[in-house]
């Protein structure tokens, strides 16, 4: 495909789909955030899980890790289309 001409529906709804796509990862990304924070913080609070402390750390230290990860690849593939594209 030229990149000086115009895109067939085709071409456009497959570009659409890739976005989709790029913010369908993001959202397990979050999730999985999510997850692991709500467990951390769980495991930390309640008194039956004492002896798993340290697996709670591990995880509220995780979670912000993902979640990163997970912006800086949907800023990065957003770029890329943009980059590819023109849209």
């Amino acid at each position: 495909m030229d990149k000086d001409s115009p895109l067939i529906t085709r071409d456009w709804l497959a570009i659409e789909r890739t976005k989709l796509a790029n913010e369908r990862t993001f959202l397990a990304y979050f999730r999985t955030f999510i997850v692991f924070l709500g467990t951390g913080i769980t495991v930390l609070k309640l008194e039956f899980f004492a002896e798993m402390k340290p697996f709670g750390i591990i995880l509220l230290l995780t979670s912000p890790i993902i979640l990163i990860i997970g912006l800086v690849r949907l800023f990065a593939v957003k770029r890329t289309i943009k980059k590819h594209y023109k849209v």
